[in-house]
């Protein structure tokens, strides 16, 4: 018998996806990725490496994370039941994600949104219901959201939503956890630049699920570092789709640190919205641009032209920024995300010499 190539034994549903990645690109001002431009305090990374150095490297960390999960649940007030960690929250969507779907599920993504959801719901062979966001201001349709998610398995939410910044008030979003027929995700990765949050419906909505991530407000977005809370008896099926040792014993010294010391992060966080405001004033104020409201640390904007050639000029000033335009509805956009005071002030005199360049050029 013929041996079959291997890639035959690829789903179909796999091979016809392009991966989830990002060119690596050079540059002086890099506001790409909605990472935070403030660094950790240096006497905090010594004594994380101290405290690193004093236990043995050629052995496993923990089987159940304690210290960690323990110090998350003083932070949250949830229960440490309740709680899993993960090499980023992006390990814990898929964990999720692994543990609900399949080819007999289906889930409600709003559009567009991160990438991953429908990368891996696609993986997993789910039936996917994309809804749309409202055309006009790209904010979310509370009404289709909870009509979808009323015969959806699993419904997906960015709060605030990444790449358009938009989110939901606490009505709109307890009347669609309410009407879900199944589990409602929502990830919270920029939740501290919107100073709301999903956790109040946690006691009370058992179908309910949030994620976080210290990659974004906490500064540990080379660290790897999120956690899911949920009901125990939710966790405890996530679980077992959770890979073992996930997390390693740096990260995990280092996030104790952090919610340790939890305070020292309100005024960069502080700092980050206010650039956001002042960055949005100025984006509204200059003629051919469209920048839509964002409760996160990055802004999305349109412009009249192509966005790889607005992408491309300003990155020839030294700035990086993220082409969107690959989206469902964001023809002609890019995200950038909100740094220093100066390298936004860099951004904008990028934006305004790239339009006039692009302008003259057609």
């Amino acid at each position: 018998m013929r041996q079959q190539s291997p890639l035959d034994v690829i789903k179909p549903e796999a091979r016809k996806l392009s991966a989830y990645t990002l060119e690596h690109v050079q540059a002086d001002v890099k506001l790409d990725q909605n990472e935070s431009p403030y660094e950790l305090p240096e006497d905090l990374k010594r004594a994380a490496v101290e405290r690193v150095l004093a236990r043995p490297w050629a052995r496993y960390p923990e089987f159940i994370p304690t210290s960690i999960t323990k110090a998350l649940a003083r932070f949250t007030g949830w229960p440490v039941e309740g709680i899993l960690v993960g090499n980023g929250s992006n390990e814990l969507i898929q964990s999720t994600l692994t543990v609900t779907l399949g080819p007999s599920r289906t889930v409600a993504i709003p559009q567009p949104t991160f990438t991953l959801y429908k990368l891996m719901s696609s993986i997993l062979q789910a039936n996917i219901v994309t809804v749309p966001l409202r055309a006009k201001d790209l904010s979310y349709d509370v009404e289709a959201l909870a009509a979808a998610a009323a015969g959806a398995d699993i419904t997906v939410m960015c709060l605030p939503n990444n790449p358009t910044g938009s989110v939901v008030d606490a009505a709109g979003l307890k009347k669609i956890v309410e009407s879900a027929r199944g589990i409602v995700i929502v990830d919270e990765a920029y939740h501290e630049f919107h100073g709301e949050s999903a956790f109040g419906l946690l006691a009370d909505h058992p179908n309910l699920i949030v994620l976080r991530t210290f990659s974004k407000a906490m500064s540990m977005a080379a660290l790897r570092f999120g956690y899911l809370m949920a009901s125990p008896d939710l966790t405890r099926e996530i679980y077992k789709a959770k890979l073992p040792y996930n997390v390693n014993v740096f990260t995990q010294a280092v996030a104790e640190m952090v919610i340790e010391r939890r305070p020292m992060m309100d005024e960069p966080i502080r700092r980050i919205v206010a650039e956001r405001e002042r960055m949005m004033r100025e984006l509204k104020a200059r003629p051919g641009v469209e920048c839509f409201e964002s409760r996160a640390n990055f802004i999305l904007f349109r412009t009249g032209r192509p966005a790889k050639e607005v992408f491309d000029a300003i990155r020839m000033r030294g700035v990086l920024t993220r082409d969107v335009s690959g989206y469902p509805m964001l023809d002609r956009c890019l995200r950038v995300s909100v740094g220093l005071p100066n390298e936004n002030d860099r951004f904008l005199e990028a934006l305004d010499a790239a339009l006039s360049v692009v302008a003259a050029s057609r």
